[in-house]
Formats: structure tokens, C-alpha cells, sequence
């Protein structure tokens, strides 16, 4: 269970998110909207461990995530938690399977596991045929299931996605809403996403609106 306890963050003396304090269960899906300049990305940036808050408590089954610092930060993020941007992040110099394991081998993980994971990856997203693609030659859709299967190949107890589906025409956006909920059966996968799409949102369990930097 992730649970964060009054956790505040200004920039620049403005005043960004006041006193949030909330809870994601394991296998659940959190939506959080609200308006342009709420303060969504920064939460998700708090939860993920890509920020710390200037003052709060972010823990993860226990484990203090704002005392964790350098390596065993870095190690922790790796091996814990998944992150799916708006735009795929990929690298174009290396294939999608390429990409998909580069999370595994930083982790240090076995090459003979982490590649077979990001097969087994490839084929539940629907893109093995895609594997020794580069970037640049497949679609958007197809890049951020990629994606997803990079956030995926780890076996993270938590995906944080920042508007996930926010790069991508409506079919493709359709087939990541329904891509995240067959993830959540199958695998259990606890999501915590940003968007703006009233669609992805109505596949949450729960919505956390953020509004003047309070949860609503």
C-alpha cells in the first residue's frame, strides 16, 4: 500500500499542493484530475519518487520513500515502480524488445528472465511483431504499449502514468484504457494515472480531484 501523509510542495514561494494525504491499495486504479496547473503532475512526481515534498510522509508497504537517497533510491524506483509518460520516452537508437529489457538490465537482473519477460510483454500487448522495430517505424499506439511494456518488464508493484493516452488519436487511446484494465486483471497491477480523458477516468476505481492544491 502506498500512503502519503500531508505532504506539501511549493515552488517559488507559490504554494503548489497543501497537506495531501491519501492511500492506493494494491490492484486498485486512481485517477487524478483536475484543471491545467493543479498540481496533478506534481503529485505523481511525489508518489513516484521522481520529487520530495518539502514536508509529508510518502511510504510504500512500510518503507519510508523520502529517507531513500542515491543508489538505494534509484534501486528501489527500479525495481518497485513503473512510469508511463505521455510521450513513449523510448530510445530510438535501440529496438522495441531492446527498450522493453533495458529496465531489467539496469536492475541487474537475469538477461535470460528479463528477456524472456519482455517477451511474454510483447505478446500480451499485442506487438511481438513489432519486437525488432525501431521507434520510428511503428505508430503511436504501438510505441506506448511499448512503453507500458517497459514500465511492465520489472514486475513493479505500482505503474504511475502522466496522461498516458494523451499523445494518441481516439482508437489508440481507446485500446491503452482497455490495455490498462486487462493488465489489472491478469496481473493485479496497481495504476495511479494523470489525465484529462473523461474516458480513461471512468475506468478508475477511484478519482482524486485536485483543486487550489487540495484533494477535493
Amino acid at each position: 500500500m502506498l500512503v502519503a501523509n500531508e505532504i506539501c510542495k511549493s515552488y517559488h514561494q507559490l504554494m503548489i499542493l497543501n497537506k495531501i494525504s491519501l492511500s492506493i491499495y494494491a490492484g486498485e486504479m486512481v485517477a487524478i484530475m483536475g484543471h491545467s496547473g493543479a498540481g496533478k503532475t506534481t503529485l505523481l512526481h511525489l508518489l513516484s519518487t521522481l520529487d520530495k515534498p518539502d514536508s509529508g510522509s510518502v511510504t510504500m508497504d512500510g518503507i519510508n520513500l523520502i529517507g531513500l537517497k542515491g543508489s538505494a533510491l534509484a534501486e528501489f524506483r527500479n525495481k518497485n515502480i513503473g512510469l508511463v509518460f505521455q510521450f513513449h520516452n523510448l530510445l530510438p537508437e535501440f529496438t522495441l524488445f531492446e527498450n522493453i529489457c533495458i529496465p531489467g538490465y539496469i536492475g541487474n537482473f537475469s538477461k535470460k528472465e528479463v528477456e524472456k519477460k519482455a517477451n511474454e510483454l510483447l505478446s500480451l500487448l499485442g506487438i511481438s511483431h513489432r519486437k525488432n522495430y525501431l521507434p520510428t517505424d511503428i505508430s503511436g499506439g504501438e510505441r506506448q504499449r511499448a512503453a507500458v511494456a517497459r514500465a511492465l518488464v520489472n514486475n513493479p508493484s505500482i505503474i504511475f502514468a502522466d496522461e498516458p493516452s494523451g499523445s494518441l488519436d481516439t482508437k489508440s487511446a481507446g485500446v491503452l484504457h482497455e490495455l490498462f484494465l486487462e493488465l489489472r486483471r491478469t496481473l493485479k497491477q496497481t495504476f495511479v494515472f494523470v489525465t484529462h480523458n473523461q474516458s480513461l477516468a471512468t475506468i478508475a476505481d477511484r478519482i482524486l480531484l485536485l483543486q487550489d492544491g487540495r484533494l477535493q
